[in-house]
């Protein structure tokens, strides 16, 4: 099993939501809310003034559990989409050792 990590602005978040419910390899998600710091970005389509000022963005990070075989297929998808989540997204893989339900 994988932990796929997305980090992505909240603008695409309902949009993102919508195209993860349709695909086959997702069998849920998590979305947290969460403020990006760091290097802005003035061309960024997604900064606002008040991000600008107030020196963060906000973002959504959202969790999706997958077979080790679906990461790549959901990247590839989620990429070709035009989202906004290829442009100005970033993600991480970790290895899940154990999943279960308590």
């Amino acid at each position: 099993m994988k932990l796929l990590t997305l980090i992505i602005h909240t603008n695409v978040q309902q949009e993102l939501a919508d195209q993860l419910r349709n695909m086959d390899v997702v069998s849920g998600f998590t979305f947290s809310h969460v403020e990006g710091h760091g290097v802005q970005v003035e061309d960024d389509p997604f900064l606002s003034a008040r991000d600008k000022v107030v020196g963060y963005t906000p973002r959504v990070r959202v969790e999706i559990l997958l077979q080790d075989g679906d990461v790549d297929s959901l990247l590839e998808t989620l990429r070709s989409a035009r989202l906004g989540v290829a442009e100005h997204g970033i993600y991480w893989v970790t290895a899940v050792e154990q999943d279960g339900r308590l």
